[in-house]
């Protein structure tokens, strides 16, 4: 029986993605910070979906021990899938417990270390998704590359677009992963997928009102996505032989690939944050 690991999987995005791939007949480890909200998602799961193979495993992404014990917890067994799923919004603010800013290791360096640390156990045709967002190329003012150690550190003047960076790091991520299996002649798909702006998620506040809701819909369409369109294409994605590829491709709101930024595409960039994630997260 394949296995799934989808990270951040006790609401929203993640959960219904898992809940999809478990109808499927798949075991899903839901990695979860919260093990009370872990449990009750797996067993809202297994309820819903009658598949008794869901399992709930403490994770908190904010935290290079956690992650390392995650996975030490993980090393006998075979990984079919990845889902780099958990994210933290731009209004978070403070340093972990390793020093880094918590948006950056959050949405990158953990996923990032984790999955460095699970890929020797991760099936030769198996698949790597991480969850990125359109907000890599903001709707207002270019990004501009300013290397990993200010992401790490941030400076005042990109206080506020940490969350953004954080969103392009996801894709620098998977096209130098992508490149790197290659190289060595593995055949594991790595993806990424935009799941659009959703009002009904933690990220977005997870109350907003049908009105307001309705307001971004209309006033940004190329922005917005639905959560039960984009939770779909995730668990197809992650589970559908049409979605093998030798290439990293970008997936939009859907399973319709598009191109990411400019600036996304920068193999220099990719290869630079890659070289200090390495050292931030304390791999050799």
């Amino acid at each position: 029986m394949k296995t799934y690991i989808i990270t951040g999987a006790n609401s929203g995005l993640g959960f219904e993605t898992a809940k999809r791939i478990a109808k499927k007949g798949y075991r899903v480890i839901l990695a979860c910070r919260n093990m009370e909200k872990g449990s009750e998602a797996a067993d809202a799961i297994k309820s819903e979906t009658g598949n008794e193979n869901i399992e709930s495993r403490q994770l908190d992404l904010a935290s290079l021990v956690s992650v390392r014990n995650f996975a030490e917890g993980l090393k006998d067994t075979a990984i079919y899938a990845l889902d780099n799923n958990a994210g933290i919004s731009g209004m978070k603010t403070g340093t972990t417990e390793d020093g880094y800013d918590i948006v950056f290791q959050s949405n990158h360096l953990g996923h990032f270390l984790l999955t460095n640390l699970l890929l020797p156990q991760i099936e030769d045709d198996g698949r790597i998704l991480n969850i990125s967002s359109d907000m890599h190329n903001p709707p207002y003012g270019e990004l501009v590359w300013k290397g990993a150690e200010i992401l790490a550190h941030p400076t005042e003047e990109i206080m506020r677009q940490r969350y953004y960076y954080s969103k392009l790091c996801n894709l620098y991520f998977t096209y130098e992963l992508s490149r790197k299996l290659r190289e060595e002649g593995s055949h594991i798909t790595v993806s990424a997928l935009n799941p659009g702006f959703m009002g009904e998620t933690n990220l977005a506040g997870g109350n907003m009102t049908k009105e307001r809701i309705e307001q971004v819909k209309q006033t940004m369409p190329d922005r917005f996505g639905e959560l039960s369109v984009s939770a779909q294409a995730a668990a197809d994605i992650l589970t559908e032989d049409r979605y093998l590829s030798s290439e990293a491709l970008y997936y939009d709101r859907s399973t319709n690939t598009a191109r990411s930024s400019l600036l996304s595409y920068v193999e220099e960039n990719a290869k630079e944050l890659w070289d200090a994630s390495m050292k931030l997260s304390g791999l050799r």
